[in-house]
């Protein structure tokens, strides 16, 4: 081997979960040993039925929940105690109500709070501000409350308040839910032009189809399928054992994948 020859390290993956398992006080289980790795600039939809534990899997990944087993990493950093200003910076977590993320008098003051409370100030929060905003969309809002903008529109808000933290990976909590159908297609326009990672959790089946080239399955506390969206949403017996169900009419065949 050449001694002069370099090699630049593979970068870490934005999700490495490894053997996470998880009760709550009351005793429930809720996790018993998820495995997931999800790439840098991946598009991953996080798919199961009420009370998979896909909510309890998404609050280990910014340290809400601490692993009772197992481990937690983002961007190769811990999910750890001591990490956590710098964790929750990395994963930016979209709520499906926009109302519990909008508190501010105005859109501007909502997306500065965050890269002001981690110390950005004047001239550099302004344009972090702008970027957030300009890339969904809501450049012209800066100054509006949010309480007199539609639901789509705060839900963009909301994910600018996320985005202008520079996240590693972005969750969204059913971000097509209470939205009409332009709003779901100005949305999912955004996501695609996102360079981020983002981590979807849907029972929107279609929505996770249009947007998202992989999925996972999580059922009873662990993951039970990993693969392209269309193949598991075409797996007719697997939609039926985790009571996962397309629209009437539906084909999952019928609709060009992204890439």
């Amino acid at each position: 081997m050449d001694p002069l020859s370099t090699t630049t390290p593979a970068p870490a993956p934005s999700l490495a979960v490894s053997r996470l398992a998880y009760a709550y006080p009351d005793g429930h289980q809720a996790l018993f040993g998820v495995d997931l790795t999800v790439g840098r600039g991946e598009r991953v939809a996080l798919l199961g039925p009420n009370g998979a534990g896909k909510t309890t899997l998404v609050l280990h990944l910014n340290g809400i929940l601490t692993a009772g087993a197992g481990t937690v990493a983002v961007a190769g950093l811990p999910v750890a105690k001591e990490h956590l200003a710098e964790i929750r910076r990395r994963v930016g977590i979209v709520f499906q109500d926009p109302d519990d993320q909008l508190f501010m008098p105005t859109v501007r003051e909502d997306v500065a709070f965050g890269p002001a409370a981690a110390g950005l100030r004047g001239a550099e929060l302004d344009a972090r501000v702008t970027e957030a905003l300009t890339r969904v969309g809501m450049a012209d809002f800066a100054d509006r409350p949010p309480h007199h903008l539609s639901f789509g529109q705060r839900r963009r808000v909301a994910v600018a308040t996320v985005l202008a933290m520079r996240p590693e990976i972005l969750v969204l909590d059913e971000p097509s839910s209470n939205l009409d159908p332009a709003s779901r297609r100005e949305l999912a326009d955004i996501l695609r032009s996102l360079d981020v990672t983002v981590l979807m959790v849907t029972h929107d089946l279609p929505y996770a189809l249009e947007l998202c080239p992989r999925s996972v399955v999580l059922s009873g506390g662990v993951i039970v399928a990993d693969g392209t969206t269309q193949e598991l949403l075409c797996d007719e017996e697997l939609m039926r054992t985790h009571r996962l169900e397309l629209p009437f009419g539906f084909d999952p065949r019928s609709v060009d994948v992204p890439l």
